[in-house]
């Protein structure tokens, strides 16, 4: 396939549309070499299902070939479905699993040429040592084995020959597919083509391995602190744009559970590494891997988990990463109301949606099977669930969402061959309770706001299930969650929770004093809270409990805390007594029950008075002279209670 005679350092659509545009006999070319093969494989596939095992590996190998001779955009699409195991055979799994790293090599005399181009001296005066012949061999380019002149073993990948142009020309194909199947399919409302070009644009930044060391770098400078992470040196001296030098990484591959073992590591544990590192990429700076993939993870001697290979990454902005934490949460707390709110804010939806439609299709779509908690669906599961509502309403994905979605489903698939158990979300929301607990960004600030309030009355449930799953979360610091989180309720921007939170003070107080108090004091004490027979048996058998009884049963979870002793926690609480916040709200709150205890007992002094009039009148009235108007009866009787009032306009 011959070059374009335009150069291609970058996807640019425009470019690649004028130049392919007047190719018309090359482009139908194309799609039969594309087309007519696949289509062919996925009938064979279909019919496949009661052939023998060795009829299946046939047809596996013909698949992994097949997508091997199609080029680096469907090289890649084997790669992701290499990483399912609940939709691929084993079969195919293990075959695709070569697309990763064992992919043809091309002609060690070109590589060694772009060397020579690149770096302005053969191999050999560049490095102390090159091995003969590539180790791997993947999409984009093939890897040497060497050692530098100063003693380090590094990786040196030198890219394919013409592969910008091959690239170029199969997306110019997709997208016209793309773009014509939205034009005349109404039920297709993604934008198909955005998708790709966010797709093509990565893959034309993996080849620039000079931003691959930038990555790498980048990624290293957010990340590469993490307990258990690791990522590789980047040797500049020795990378230009289509050579890279990196430190050699030892390691086995993650999805190797039995040589992980034997090498004396917990798999499940390494993978809880990698998604914790994954929603920090996501959700903490928005930068994160788009290409996790096995060939580029792998377990070090040490234990720690290495990333390699940085030229597919992306970015997610501070409120597209909000909206994501507020989606999950919304989401496990089955708030779809809210969830359905989230979707316009990630541009999924538009502002004039019929929420009333969209809410009762999201509870279908997220109602886990009855006695299983959200946190226990497959990640993969809810995707498909989420997929099929989109064909009834105005759904559209962002191409940013499409990467997310790639990257965390193949991260599960990697997680499912190493557990089948393994559940993403159930990892992947203690993380996001600690953030909504411990985060001073006044997006999560709001969105804690919004989970434990509604309609004025503090969840309390909600707040424990926060911090019960934010102990198990690595990050979780007791001290870090009791200082920001009094701060935030204490500070002038929480006046409403400030009011909020007296109340429930309040009320605790009162509910937990009639407990305690004998009969005949009760109702003097708290008026109305026993007034209702219903709420009083409740009271008494503690079946509700109160605020006071929710806040010890906080106490005992944060007391659950392994990290912190007493003594850590003693110092914190001394200083939060000593704030003049919380000196004002123990004195709103003292302030409240005066006023409470004073309409109370004004109240009782009056219904008392009232009580015993009546009773009075009660027994006078058979004593009531015939001939004497009731009027004046009442009239006298009052002014021997001693009040006044007006009786056909005389005043007593």
């Amino acid at each position: 396939m011959s070059k374009p005679d335009f150069e291609l350092d970058r996807y640019d659509i425009k470019a690649i549309a004028n130049y392919y545009r007047n190719q018309p006999l090359r482009i139908w070319w194309r799609c039969i070499v594309i087309f007519v093969p696949l289509i062919w494989l996925i009938l064979r596939l279909r019919l496949s299902a009661k052939s023998s095992a060795a009829e299946l590996k046939k047809l596996a190998i013909e698949s992994r070939q097949l997508l091997t001779r199609l080029g680096p955009a469907f090289i890649k699409i084997g790669q992701a479905l290499s990483t399912r195991p609940d939709i691929v055979p084993p079969v195919f799994m293990d075959e695709l699993a070569e697309l990763q790293d064992q992919l043809p090599p091309f002609d060690n005399a070109i590589a060694f040429q772009f060397i020579r181009d690149a770096l302005g001296s053969d191999a050999s005066e560049v490095y102390a040592e090159i091995s003969d012949n590539p180790i791997a061999a993947a999409s984009l380019g093939q890897v040497y084995k060497g050692k530098l002149k100063t003693g380090e073993a590094v990786a040196i990948k030198v890219q394919r020959p013409d592969i910008a142009a091959g690239i170029a020309l199969d997306m110019y194909i997709l997208r016209g597919i793309a773009t014509w199947l939205k034009k005349n399919f109404k039920f297709i409302r993604t934008n198909l083509a955005a998708i790709l070009d966010e797709f093509a644009s990565r893959i034309f930044e993996e080849m620039d391995y000079t931003f691959e060391g930038q990555n790498a770098e980048k990624f290293a400078k957010y990340y590469g602190g993490l307990d258990g992470i690791y990522v590789p040196k980047i040797y500049w001296k020795y990378t230009a744009k289509r050579v890279l030098t990196m430190e050699w990484i030892e390691g086995i591959k993650l999805t190797n559970v039995e040589k992980v073992k034997q090498a004396g590591f917990d798999s499940r544990h390494i993978i809880e590494v990698g998604v914790q590192c994954s929603l920090r990429q996501l959700l903490d700076y928005g930068y994160f891997h788009a290409d996790p993939h096995p060939g580029n993870l792998l377990v070090m001697n040490d234990g720690r988990l290495a990333y390699l290979d940085f030229g597919m990454m992306s970015e997610v902005s501070a409120e597209q990463r909000f909206g994501l934490i507020e989606a999950i949460v919304h989401l496990v707390n089955r708030d779809f109301a809210a969830l359905s709110k989230d979707y316009v804010r990630l541009g999924f939806l538009t502002e004039d949606i019929d929420f009333d439609a969209i809410v009762p299709a999201l509870s279908r779509v997220f109602n886990p099977p009855e006695g299983q908690s959200l946190t226990e669906m497959d990640f993969k599961d809810m995707t498909d669930q989420l997929s099929q509502i989109m064909y009834d309403y105005p759904f559209q994905v962002p191409a940013y969402y499409a990467l997310i979605i790639r990257s965390l489903v193949t991260l599960e698939g990697i997680a499912f061959s190493v557990d089948p158990k393994f559940k993403v979300l159930a990892v992947a929301y203690p993380y996001v309770a600690n953030r909504l607990l411990n985060d001073s960004a006044p997006e999560l600030r709001m969105a804690l706001k919004d989970l434990l309030f509604r309609d004025g009355e503090f969840r309390w449930n909600r707040l424990e299930n926060l911090l019960s799953n934010a102990q198990t979360n690595p990050d979780y610091n007791l001290n870090g969650t009791l200082d920001k989180g009094i701060d935030f309720l204490l500070s002038d921007r929480s006046e409403f929770m400030h009011d909020r939170i007296i109340d429930e003070l309040v009320k605790g107080i009162e509910v937990e004093a009639s407990k305690r108090l004998p009969e005949r004091f009760r109702s003097s004490l708290i008026g109305d809270i026993v007034a209702d027979p219903k709420l009083k048996n409740e009271i008494d058998s503690a079946q509700t409990p109160s605020s006071l009884s929710y806040i010890a049963r906080l106490w005992s979870i944060l007391q659950k805390d392994n990290q912190s002793s007493p003594t850590d926690v003693i110092p914190l609480i001394t200083r939060i007594l000593s704030k003049r916040e919380t000196l004002t709200l123990g004195r709103d709150v003292l302030s409240k029950l005066a006023q409470r205890s004073l309409v109370r007992a004004v109240r009782e002094v009056l219904l008392r008075d009232e009580k015993k009039f009546q009773e009075q009148k009660t027994s006078n009235a058979s004593d009531r002279p015939n001939n004497l108007p009731i009027e004046e009866i009442e009239e006298k009787e009052l002014v021997g209670a001693g009040f006044r009032r007006s009786v056909n306009g005389r005043s007593w």
